[in-house]
């Protein structure tokens, strides 16, 4: 019996298969998840501290408000002290910038306005064909507008 022993040789192969599931599995979670990471208003940030925006004086920008609860108001029309709905944010812009196509645009957020109500701001500003738009702030000396992104 003793010499019956079968000489078996070890197997020294890597089975691949396992790994190319799992791999193709990745593949499909990243192709899948790409496109939700991508979405957003395209914002080219300065690389130096903001400047002032370059106004000349009979020129007025036009100037999205956002309050506190979210509504939007704008400097231009009948009745810049009414709130206004998207659809009649976007015609209103949409209208300056065809009769006056440089003309600048600019948000003022309420600093207790929530993030989302002056995204979507921009992104109507967006629609409307706005090729940049200037966030306004409030700095203690002296009171200026400065450029912190376009879109």
């Amino acid at each position: 019996m003793a010499g019956r022993h079968s000489k078996r040789r070890l197997m020294s192969e890597i089975n691949v298969v396992p790994y190319i599931d799992v791999m193709l599995v990745l593949l499909i979670i990243f192709m899948v998840t790409a496109p939700l990471l991508s979405q957003g208003v395209k914002v080219s940030l300065p690389r130096a501290s903001a400047r002032p925006l370059d106004l000349k004086a009979n020129e007025t920008p036009v100037i999205l408000t956002v309050n506190a609860s979210g509504q939007y108001f704008l400097n231009i029309g009948a009745h810049p002290d009414q709130p206004l709905d998207a659809s009649h944010v976007v015609a209103l812009v949409k209208a300056v910038l065809t009769l006056k196509p440089g003309t600048h645009v600019l948000v003022r957020g309420d600093k207790d306005a929530r993030y989302d109500a002056v995204l979507r701001g921009m992104t109507l500003l967006q629609a409307a064909g706005a090729p940049s738009v200037g966030l306004e702030t409030n700095p203690n000396n002296p009171p200026r507008v400065e450029v912190n992104g376009r879109h």
